[in-house]
């Protein structure tokens, strides 16, 4: 059955004021100096993780884990540009650790067992959650940051409770969650961006 022109004509509204509500607060992010000097520390701490044989944890659940696996990708891939493949996890993956975990030590350390397991001195461990207040990403953070590993925060307005444990909280500005899942992206995509050019221009370890 087709659509009627008038039914389409219904939802235009809709699909405009959510592509305006998209792109204010991406003109949010291009005016605030302290969101991009955030995303350049974290790229730069990355750079430095992998340069000294460190990976990048990546963990969220149900659209962040998606964002975590997603990311992951761009690194072990590539971005934009052709150079060695760089080590990233995200930790949403593996099905049978999650469900172990989950069921025998409870969901809130599906993340925080495996950092426990896998995590090292020098990694960057990055977690994502629109709310910032994700037990199972909390707990990892804590337990990053008690193996010293430099620990990330992408969440939302309010920065929920995770800025409180994570060494660096970048807040999306919106209190809706497609809006700072979208800007959650962007910012996982300029990070790699960032990461690609300074690696391929000075570290041997970037070159193809």
């Amino acid at each position: 059955m087709m659509l009627q022109s008038e039914g389409i004509a219904d939802f235009q509204p809709m699909v405009r004021e959510r592509l305006q509500s998209a792109i204010t607060v991406k003109n949010m992010l291009l005016l605030d100096d302290n969101y991009q000097r955030l995303v350049i520390r974290v790229a730069m701490r990355v750079i430095e993780s992998l340069g000294s044989g460190g990976k990048v944890i990546l963990f969220g659940n149900g659209g962040s884990a998606a964002d975590a696996q997603h990311l992951a990708a761009e690194f072990i891939g590539r971005y934009l540009k052709e150079r060695r493949a760089l080590p990233a996890l995200a930790l949403s993956v593996n099905l049978s650790s999650l469900t172990a975990i989950g069921n025998d030590y409870g969901f809130d350390l599906v993340f925080a067992r495996q950092i426990e397991a896998l995590g090292k001195a020098g990694d960057v461990a990055i977690g994502i959650s629109t709310s910032g207040n994700s037990p199972n990403v909390i707990q990892a953070l804590g337990v990053a940051k008690s193996k010293s590993i430099y620990t990330v925060s992408l969440t939302g307005k309010s920065g929920g409770k995770s800025k409180n444990v994570a060494d660096c909280t970048i807040c999306i500005p919106s209190e809706e969650t497609p809006r700072i899942q979208e800007c959650h992206i962007l910012t996982g995509h300029l990070i790699c961006e960032i990461v690609e050019e300074a690696l391929l221009k000075n570290l041997s370890y970037g070159k193809a």
